[in-house]
């Protein structure tokens, strides 16, 4: 097999997997079972999947938030079904068919991937690096992680990622930083992040990512 000349990278929730509803359910039920009333996904706060958990728990009444995250939180997440968005997996299908490494770069951890990522995904990523393998973004560890296990240079590369800190990231590796305006996060914040290039539906995953990357590049 000839070795690959680009490679597109992803964040996982809100980029490759439509995770949004499952997140919310899982927040509703962590806070459910540590305030002993229930809470629904409409009691959320504005802009919940933006924060982070234990500051909308917080915001929930949950008394420890870290603690009910380690008690409630993988029980309440794996109820919930996560997919791909549709479009991805014909996505990733053309990337390899053209002879490009696909891989992840997530803050998930990786005993929960085991049932979080469907594997009609994870069959089609090359490398996958969660918060246990490197620092976590907005850090480029993560990215230039991935980008090394394929020995690929990170201007050969784009980073498709849903919310600032994955713009960061991208741009501290010096990978094209595109900002996939269906995720969590507003475009204009994507924009302001550093965004290189922002796109606007998960459909624009594929070969076409890669036509921002020199073209006559040797190495």
């Amino acid at each position: 097999m000839t070795a690959p000349r680009q490679a597109a990278l992803f964040d996982l929730d809100g980029v490759l997997l439509d995770s949004a509803a499952a997140m919310r359910s899982t927040l509703a039920a962590v806070a459910t079972c540590a305030t002993g009333h229930r809470v629904t996904p409409g009691d959320l706060p504005p802009g919940a999947l933006r924060r982070p958990r234990t500051e909308v728990l917080a915001l929930l009444d949950v008394a420890d938030p870290d603690n009910a995250c380690d008690r409630w939180w993988d029980g309440a997440l794996s109820a919930t079904p996560v997919q791909p968005f549709p479009g991805v997996i014909a996505g990733l299908l053309a990337l390899h068919a053209q002879g490009t490494a696909t891989g992840a770069v997530t803050l998930q951890d990786p005993d929960r991937l085991r049932w979080l990522l469907p594997s009609a995904v994870s069959d089609l990523l090359d490398v996958v690096v969660t918060r246990q393998d490197a620092r976590p973004k907005p850090a480029p560890d993560g990215l230039i992680a991935a980008l090394s296990r394929l020995h690929l240079p990170p201007h050969r590369a784009v980073f498709v990622g849903d919310s600032p800190s994955d713009m960061t990231a991208a741009r501290a590796a010096g990978v094209l930083a595109l900002g996939a305006t269906w995720g969590w996060h507003r475009a204009d914040a994507l924009r302001a992040a550093g965004a290189d290039h922002l796109l606007p539906d998960p459909t624009s995953i594929g070969p076409s990512l890669l036509h921002h990357l020199p073209q006559n590049d040797s190495t």
